[in-house]
């Protein structure tokens, strides 16, 4: 016995663009959190949270950029600003990464996201996470043409002028910011204990399909989640201890990764307090099929630890042994920014009081 089904019809995407209404500007990705996101302690690695707050940033930006007539685009992550861990993330929790679009320029967009951590046997909730993305609009058919983003609609022109205000400090940030373009020192054979040599890590990865966007680019979280591990593999040779993420300062994405690359990700201690570890991390891009072999400087931040003892609590760290002009430089400037943050988070909970 035969049955007919008649033909679907489906959607042409060119015609059946609408307006966007306010709900179109938010995005909420959730998913339980499994063995395998997590350390052999049972915290939730910081890279698979940057991850999930890329995926819903890259999200809720591409469906807003395709609500106009036009090339059909995809959003790309061009920069994420300080990324605060406020409490660490346990398996068997949900993770809601809840991304909403605060502000539009021509050709930018800016989302927050926060991340909250659901214990499903109770119902409790708490905030854990909390980051800003900026991504533009690329076109589908050239990866290089940057779209026009389409505007959003503001509460008030207050809140526009606040917007335009962090527009305007982060595309300064970016002009600031230039590549690192010194080269990674591999680590003498012998390092002495708690030297920059010692900890030192790398990673290497083949980019495939699966890391990629529709443009056979590597997805920004990707990215994130392979400086995280390395970073954190730097932490723990350090101190010897349970470590988790605190904090991430922006990471600037200098240029694409394209499917088919060799990524080394080179992770290395900076400065260390008496209770956290700031770690340089430099992504470097290699193609396996151009003739020139060229290693590119992609994206380099810098992440910051803290070691737990088993209370979860943070503990005092093993201080690093410094050697040398360049060493001592990186240490100095790595405390101006420690000292930075540190004044920057004495003044906003004064504020809160």
């Amino acid at each position: 016995m035969r049955c007919f089904m008649p033909p679907r019809k489906f959607p042409h995407y060119e015609e059946d663009v609408v307006s966007p209404g306010r709900e179109d500007f938010r995005y909420e990705l959730c998913r339980i959190m499994r063995p395998d996101d997590a350390n052999i302690v049972g915290n939730v690695h910081g890279g698979n949270i940057l991850k999930m707050i890329e995926e819903a940033g890259c999200i809720v930006s591409t469906r807003h950029c395709n609500t106009q007539n036009g090339d059909r685009c995809m959003a790309a992550l061009v920069r994420v600003e300080k990324t605060e861990f406020l409490y660490p993330m346990f398996i068997g929790e949900v993770a809601h990464a809840t991304a909403e679009i605060t502000f539009t320029s021509q050709h930018s967009l800016e989302v927050q996201v926060k991340v909250m951590a659901e214990n499903i046997l109770t119902g409790a909730k708490k905030l854990v996470n909390r980051a800003v993305l900026w991504y533009v609009s690329c076109s589908l058919q050239n990866v290089d043409k940057i779209m026009d983003v389409p505007p959003i609609k503001y509460d008030s022109s207050e809140q526009e002028e606040e917007g335009r205000k962090r527009y305007e400090a982060q595309k300064a940030g970016r002009l600031k910011t230039k590549e690192r373009i010194e080269e990674v020192v591999p680590p003498p054979k012998q390092p002495e204990k708690h030297t920059v040599g010692y900890s030192q890590s790398s990673l290497i990865h083949l980019v495939g399909p699966c890391d990629c966007t529709l443009h056979d680019y590597v997805h920004g979280g990707v990215t994130m989640k392979l400086m995280d591990e390395v970073a954190g593999i730097v932490a723990a040779r350090h101190c010897n201890t349970n470590i988790v993420t605190a904090s991430v300062d922006a990471i600037n994405f200098h240029r694409k990764i394209k499917k088919g690359c060799v990524v080394t990700v080179t992770g290395h201690l900076t400065f260390v307090s008496n209770k956290s570890m700031e770690i340089e991390v430099l992504v470097d891009a290699c193609s396996l099929v151009d003739a020139e072999k060229v290693n590119n400087r992609a994206v380099s931040a810098f992440f910051t630890f803290i070691s737990l003892d088993k209370f979860g609590k943070a503990q005092p760290v093993p201080p690093l042994k410094v050697s040398g002009e360049e060493e001592q430089r990186r240490y100095e400037e790595g405390q101006v920014r420690y000292l930075h943050n540190k004044a920057k988070r004495m003044a906003e909970k004064e504020g809160k009081q």
